[in-house]
């Protein structure tokens, strides 16, 4: 498996460009299922999970072509679906091919996917997605591992999700779009990714009000159509985030292009109350840190609050800020798996149930440190770029499941990174 070597101690300086959004680009890719026409989507991310869908939708008897010009243009065709199951092979690997069940009901009325399984950052169950469609009139049965669905054609329903779910509020509205009637969701989910996917629908022909609110309305048209232009992906707020985190912890003074500031409102706040000065513009990010961050506690919750996927990124900074904070999960219960690798580095960090309390520190020391998820990766990166001598962080392909081509972006402005095969 591959590695990343990194030297610490470095600034950082110059430009980013920033990638299209993973979790916009997912189930957009999976909508594609909603229609017999050619979706083609732009700024989609190079990235694991994004091969893992296209082999999914494979599997069900759609293609799936890059521009040869541009491989963030990929156009998804699944006018001739053979199969409507999604076999645990592939599930297995990633979650949000869950994302397929909507479309394939709304579309064919028949669904076999397989039922995720477990995660390492804690439990994200999958029955409220069983519940929204049951109460658009599908008949569900789980067993031997398998969600099992049928329906003549889905039927308008009001929908109140018990929590707020974002994959269940993706794959609910785009059931809606071809059911019957109008659909109310309820309690939706607000994530500036969802939003990107309302646009996309309603570039294919959907009937969606409530865009950007946690009320969604749908009326059900009988066919959807390809977008009569390419749909842009928005930028990664996640990967954007990262970034800032990392110039924050380092220090430095560094430009992202195409990002999008107004979908990370609670992080830059953070940020700033952290002493680091982040400037913004239609679509550019300047941020500059010239001194100690100071420490921030902060609570995650979702959007538009603090978001989860931030907290283990915004974790490295405090480890050498200047103070205590607090850092509260709400989200996963199992989100603190990189703490004890911090620890590793010599970060001080004593956890009291979902609460982590980071003492920070001048300077952490380099060690070999094991990536445990997606956004931890990301964080022992941060932390390895601050730390005295050399840091190996072991098991990336957590990282390449989200960053596109991190190390090289990062090496691009400065840092001392580089990637070790396996």
């Amino acid at each position: 498996m591959d590695k990343l070597l990194i030297r610490g101690g470095r600034t950082l300086q110059g430009e980013v460009t920033i990638s299209g959004a993973k979790n916009a680009a997912l189930p957009e890719l999976c909508a594609a299922l909603l229609t017999a026409e050619p979706v083609t989507l732009a700024n989609v991310p190079l990235l694991k999970d994004v091969s893992t869908t296209l082999k999914v939708l494979a599997q069900l008897g759609a293609s799936s072509v890059r521009d040869p010009a541009d491989a963030s243009v990929v156009t998804v065709d699944a006018s001739s679906i053979t199969s409507t199951e999604a076999t645990y092979d592939l599930v297995k690997t990633m979650r949000a091919s869950i994302l397929v069940l909507g479309p394939l009901l709304a579309r064919f009325g028949i669904a076999r996917v397989s039922l995720p399984g477990g995660c390492a950052i804690g439990s994200r169950p999958v029955d409220q997605h069983i519940k929204g469609l049951r109460a658009m009139g599908a008949e569900i049965r789980v067993e031997h591992g398998y969600i099992h669905a049928t329906a003549r054609r889905l039927k308008g329903a009001r929908i109140t999700t018990d929590m707020v779910t974002v994959t269940g509020t993706e794959n609910l509205l785009m059931a809606a779009t071809l059911a019957e009637g109008e659909t109310i969701l309820e309690n939706a989910a607000q994530e500036p990714e969802i939003t990107d996917l309302v646009d996309l629908l309603v570039s294919m022909g959907a009937q969606i009000e409530g865009r950007g609110t946690s009320r969604l309305r749908i009326t059900g048209v009988e066919r959807l159509h390809a977008p009569k232009v390419a749909h842009r992906i928005i930028p990664d707020r996640i990967e954007t985030g990262t970034f800032l985190c990392a110039v924050a912890a380092t220090g430095g003074d560094v430009t992202l292009r195409r990002a999008d500031a107004s979908h990370l409102d609670a992080v830059i706040d953070k940020l700033r109350e952290a002493g680091v000065t982040v400037e913004a513009g239609a679509d550019w990010i300047r941020v500059a840190a010239h001194q100690r961050p100071k420490a921030v506690s902060f609570r995650t919750s979702e959007h538009p609050l603090f978001p989860t996927d931030m907290q283990a990124q915004f974790m490295a900074v405090n480890c050498i800020a200047e103070g205590v904070a607090r850092v509260t999960e709400t989200i996963f219960e199992n989100r603190f798996m990189h703490v004890n690798e911090l620890v590793r580095l010599g970060a001080h960090i004593a956890v009291d149930g979902h609460t982590a309390i980071v003492e920070g520190i001048p300077r952490l020391s380099g060690a070999t440190v094991m990536a445990t998820d997606l956004r931890a990766s990301a964080s022992l990166v941060i932390a390895g770029l601050v730390a005295d001598g050399t840091t190996t962080v072991d098991r990336i392909y957590h990282l390449d499941r989200g960053y596109d081509a991190m190390e090289v972006k990062l090496r691009a402005i400065g840092a001392d990174i580089e990637r070790i095969p396996g």
